[in-house]
Formats: C-alpha cells, sequence, structure tokens
C-alpha cells in the first residue's frame, strides 16, 4: 500500500512515498530558511510563495526517488492543519488536485499526530499507552496516547514554544535564524548553573508549560551586562559559521547564559514528563518534534529514571517532514476514514 504524503504546515515543503506504514520509499524535503533567515523568522507570505514554487518539483522528485509511477499509488496524504493557514493551503489544494486528477483517495493527516508517528514509524516496538512530548518551534504538547492511538491533552504552552524561545534568544544574542541548534551547540562550553532563572510557577493546570518569562529574564540579563559588541560580532557572522569561531566571539559569560538557558529549558520539559510518568501507567514516552534534535535534551533525557523506555526520531524525521504524515495516513487508510474534496485547511486544528 503506497501513499504519497504532503508536507507543508511552515517553511518546509516536503514530499513522501510510504509504503505500508512503515518503509519510506522517498523522502524530499525542501527548506526555506535562506529565505526567511534575512528576516529572523518564518515570514508567513512568503512561505506561502515558496511553497507554490516548490511543491511540483519536491513531488516529482519524491515519486523518482521512490522509483514508481503514478498508477502504482493508492492514496495521497496532505498535512491540513495546525500550522500556517497560507502554507497548508498550497499543500492541501495540491494534494486534492492529484486525486481528482488521478481518481486516488485523500487522507487528511493532523500535523501533530504525524510528528507522534515519526517515532512509531522507526521504533515499531513502542508499546501504548504513551506519553508524548511535541516539542517545536510551533509547538510544546505533552499527550496521554492511549490504545489504538487516541490523544488526551494533558498540557501545551501557554506562550512561546520552546523551540520559538530558542530562537528568540538566539536571536537577542547576535545568533542568525535559525538560533536553537546553535545554542544547542554552545551549551556544553558553558556552566548550567551560571545563571539562576526562575522557573514558571503555573496557575490552574501546573503541568502547562511557560517559555516567555525565561525569555525575558534573558533579555534582562543582556541590558544588565556589557555585551553589545560581541553581539555585533556574532551578527557579522552567518551561516556556515564552526562552533569555535561562534566561540572565539562568545566569552564565558555569555556561554553561562547560554548554558543555563538550555537546561532551564530541559528541566521544564522533562520534570512535567516525570511527574506524569509516575502518576499515570505508561509503557513508554516519546520525544518529538524539531526540539528533539536537541543533543542536550537527549542526553539528559536518556539519564532520566522515568522507568520505561524512551523513544526520539532521528534527526531527519524530527524536523518536518512528509515521511511522518505517510505513516500517520496509513492507519486511516486501513480503516477508511477519507477526506472529501470539501477538506479545508485549519491553522489551528486541535488533536
Amino acid at each position: 500500500m503506497r501513499i504519497l504524503a504532503i508536507e507543508s504546515s511552515c517553511d518546509e515543503t516536503a514530499a513522501a512515498v510510504v509504503e505500508d506504514g512503515r518503509t519510506v520509499l522517498s523522502s524530499v524535503v525542501a527548506s526555506q530558511i535562506e529565505t526567511h533567515q534575512k528576516y529572523g523568522g518564518v515570514v508567513p507570505e512568503l512561505a506561502s510563495r515558496e511553497h507554490m514554487r516548490a511543491i511540483t518539483p519536491v513531488v516529482d522528485e519524491a515519486l523518482t526517488r521512490a522509483g514508481i509511477a503514478w498508477s502504482e499509488l493508492d492514496a495521497v496524504a496532505c498535512t491540513y492543519g495546525p500550522g500556517l493557514l497560507g502554507a497548508l493551503l498550497v499543500g492541501v489544494t495540491y494534494a486534492k488536485a492529484i486525486c481528482k486528477a488521478r481518481g486516488l483517495p485523500l487522507i487528511a493527516v493532523n500535523h501533530l499526530e504525524g510528528h507522534i508517528h515519526a517515532v512509531v514509524l522507526e521504533h515499531p516496538q513502542t508499546a501504548l499507552p504513551a506519553l508524548a512530548l511535541i516539542v517545536s518551534g510551533g509547538h510544546t504538547h505533552l499527550y496521554h496516547v492511549r490504545g489504538d492511538f487516541e490523544y488526551e491533552l494533558i498540557s501545551r504552552t501557554r506562550d512561546d514554544a520552546a523551540g520559538e524561545a530558542y530562537d528568540k534568544v538566539a536571536k537577542l544574542l547576535g545568533f542568525p535564524y535559525p538560533g536553537g541548534p546553535i545554542l544547542d551547540k554552545l551549551a556544553p562550553y558553558g556552566d548550567p548553573h551560571g545563571v539562576r532563572f526562575t522557573r514558571a510557577n503555573m496557575k490552574g493546570n501546573a503541568l502547562d508549560f511557560s517559555f516567555s518569562g525565561l525569555k525575558t529574564a534573558v533579555l534582562r540579563w543582556t541590558e544588565a551586562h556589557p555585551i553589545a559588541d560581541e553581539i555585533a560580532a556574532r551578527r557579522r557572522l552567518g551561516s556556515g559559521t564552526t562552533v569555535e569561531e561562534w566561540l572565539a566571539v562568545t566569552p564565558t559569560a555569555t556561554r553561562n547564559l547560554i548554558a543555563s538557558f538550555q537546561q532551564t529549558v530541559i528541566d521544564e520539559l522533562l520534570s512535567r514528563i516525570g511527574k506524569l510518568a509516575a502518576e499515570h501507567p505508561v509503557e513508554s514516552v516519546i520525544i518529538t518534534g524539531g526540539v528533539a534534535c536537541n543533543a542536550g535534551l537527549r542526553q539528559a533525557a536518556a539519564q532520566s529514571r522515568f522507568g520505561v523506555p524512551i523513544y526520539f526520531p532521528t534527526p531527519g524525521l524530527s524536523t518536518d517532514n512528509a515521511a511522518m504524515i505517510g505513516a500517520a495516513a496509513f492507519r486511516k487508510f486501513r480503516a477508511g476514514d477519507f477526506a472529501g474534496m470539501d477538506l479545508r485547511a485549519k491553522a489551528s486544528l486541535a488533536l
């Protein structure tokens, strides 16, 4: 059973062919980082235009790499939310057009469910029920995943997503977009206890996340320290800069700030999982999304004592991709859960 999957929820145009929900025959991703880099973040209107420019060659390349013809496809799947509305519309409209022209069934997939299936795709031994933390530039959600993939949202961020906080702090310190991976590489060179940050005390649902206060605390630190020259030096550097070059323009005090920021984010994420794992009888923990690439998070999770196996996707399936959409779509295909030609993109779609 071969499914062509399309993902266009944010700033990456992706297509993949997935067989039987388990075998990735091809996975193609066209990144827009260079387009958005000069603005320090994703510009929705530009993202939509880049998706329109890239989607046909990306889909064609996915079929070519898979070595199959249109006639060998059994269905087309697409992300229909959550995400940037204009970006989602490109993928949804393109998928509907293919289905109309080729007489193929259409499968609508929630982007967040795709991230969870990125783990299951690579680790079919993942046992349910599970706790699933989806953490990226746009999402920080914690779910209880019951049998047959039924989802209960336990907590989410009330403001910035964790990945968004990383990129904003990096921009504040003079690093280029996306800055999260740079901070992760520099964090081991600082003292994770060098700067004390106050942990968020959430009213209502104590398991919810909040990162805007941490981001503001970093801003206050920069205002209290004479680092304008080093920020200017980092801004003169660009993508392709090595860790050694970043360290040369990042003094010890700032390295300690970066390490402490990362440690605080990791503690916030893992502490929620620890509390829930002790209260809920689960068989495994899933950590997925773009921030799942973070080496510090992976190392800390490996050292945590949750009492159950912890699964991460490989970096290529952690960030936005279409293979995860194809994996999630296979279960819907078997259940006969198809979408109609009236399918609409939903920017704030819940899981």
